[in-house]
């Protein structure tokens, strides 16, 4: 039988979520056709001659962007099934049927979709459906096997690591799934509420191995957190040192495991790590105890400390805007980026980013939350919520356009320009700030969403 996966957007990288189950579907011999949108365009005949269409929705901007393909997908093909599969998928199954999705399957996706795919060949299209599939809670436990990118456009054409005026071509893999913490606002606990999943460390190292073959040259571990499985993640990395030395990747920590952890920090650095992306969101240690971080403002300085003992790269992100936030609460987390060194660790777009509150968030479970929420809206699949200070909303729509027109300006300028705003929207004359120094000396992927 023939299937179409299909990919909206994966952050610039090559679709582990197309890979994964065109491994599984070819091996119980269907035929397979895996479509990364941001690549190329909607095969309207393979649309028309397939039997099963299925989205792959990892994360927020893939799932909005599906919507308008599944209308027209429907549209060229009326008999036709679509399945919508992935994280974001069970949080947003009534929208997803609206839009044509019979079948809902979550982030452990590939034995369930073999499934339906083989019930789709014996049966009609009306009677084949997985109802468990729309349970946020329905987790069955996948045995992985090796991806197969073998139609997916090369690793060349898609985001790359800068290192200096170097360019590195960049694979992506995954060692774990799921996260053991249940911050407030994250989109992983909705689903998986605290539960986490090893990938075989073979099944890893055997992907990695295919994707060096194909041209790599560094690696991203795409875990939502990399030492969940801190000695499952550390035996992967030694093995990939040993059979790959020239071999740099990067990895998503806690700030709350990198202190736990800090003894195997010189282990990252050691065995080619170029850098770490932290989730810090906030320096205010109210706002992280409203989102249930797991670390305090003095733990990240701890943590800053340890990196650079280590002379590990760290490459920390924000929800700079929150209800909680304040003009002058962001003006004094300029200052400590710029006190702590940080400038050229940051992507711009970080100065910008809003809380989003999708479906099934856990934020909802704040009264103070809900008070600002004014609709859920169906196109961007989020509650819109508005501060109680007009002069937050307008800060934060300011610099959204800022950074969103001067993606590949340096970092250095962008910070100053998002500094002299943030002080014209306090209504205080901004303080000297000494030279900043090259963005060049820090490592980068050159992909700046990332939602």
């Amino acid at each position: 039988m023939q299937v179409l996966l299909i990919s909206t957007y994966d952050m610039g990288r090559q679709p582990f979520g197309l890979a994964s189950p065109a491994a599984w579907l070819r091996g119980a011999g269907h035929e397979v056709h895996c479509v990364d949108l941001t690549r190329s365009k909607l095969p309207g005949e393979m649309v028309q001659r397939a039997a099963l269409v299925a989205f792959y929705l990892p994360m927020h901007t893939a799932t909005r962007l599906a919507l308008a393909v599944m209308d027209r997908v429907r549209a060229l093909s009326p008999g036709v099934h679509i399945c919508a599969y992935g994280l974001y998928a069970p949080l947003n199954a009534d929208i997803l049927r609206a839009h044509g999705a019979q079948t809902i399957l979550g982030p452990e996706f590939e034995g369930d979709l073999t499934a339906l795919v083989s019930s789709v060949s014996r049966l009609s299209v009306e009677s084949s459906r997985l109802p468990a599939g729309d349970d946020p809670g329905n987790l069955p436990r996948v045995a992985f096997i090796q991806p197969d990118r073998s139609d997916l456009p090369p690793l060349s054409r898609y985001a790359s690591l800068q290192v200096g005026g170097d360019r590195k071509v960049v694979g992506y893999t995954e060692a774990t799934r799921g996260c053991k913490h249940r911050c407030r606002h994250c989109p992983i606990v909705p689903v998986y509420n605290g539960r986490f999943r090893a990938v075989p460390a073979d099944v890893v190292l055997a992907d990695v191995r295919a994707q060096v073959a194909a041209g790599a040259q560094h690696i991203t571990f795409g875990d939502p957190d990399f030492f969940n499985g801190p000695t499952h993640a550390l035996a992967i990395v030694d093995a990939l040192a040993r059979e790959f030395p020239g071999l740099s990747y990067d990895v998503t920590i806690k700030v709350e495991h990198l202190r736990q952890q800090a003894a195997a920090l010189p282990r990252l650095r050691d065995t080619g790590c170029a850098f770490v992306t932290s989730a810090v969101e906030s320096f205010d240690d109210h706002v992280l105890g409203k989102l249930e971080k797991g670390h305090t403002h003095a733990d990240f300085v701890e943590v800053v400390g340890h990196a650079r003992s280590a002379g590990l790269a760290l490459s920390p992100t924000f929800v700079a805007f929150t209800p909680w936030t304040t003009v002058d609460g962001y003006c004094g987390q300029l200052r400590e980026i710029e006190r702590l060194g940080l400038v050229a660790a940051i992507s711009p777009i970080q100065y910008a980013i809003r809380l989003l509150i999708p479906q099934g968030s856990r934020i909802l479970e704040l009264e103070d939350v809900r008070d600002r929420i004014e609709r859920f809206d169906a196109t961007s699949l989020t509650h819109v919520w508005r501060h109680a200070d007009p002069r937050v909303d307008a800060l934060q729509q300011r610099l959204e356009r800022l950074v969103g027109s001067r993606l590949n300006a340096p970092r250095d300028e962008v910070f100053a320009q998002v500094w002299d705003i943030a002080y014209a929207a306090a209504g205080v004359i901004p303080p000297a700030r000494p030279p900043l120094p090259s963005r060049a000396t820090v490592p980068y992927l050159n992909e700046p969403w990332y939602c």
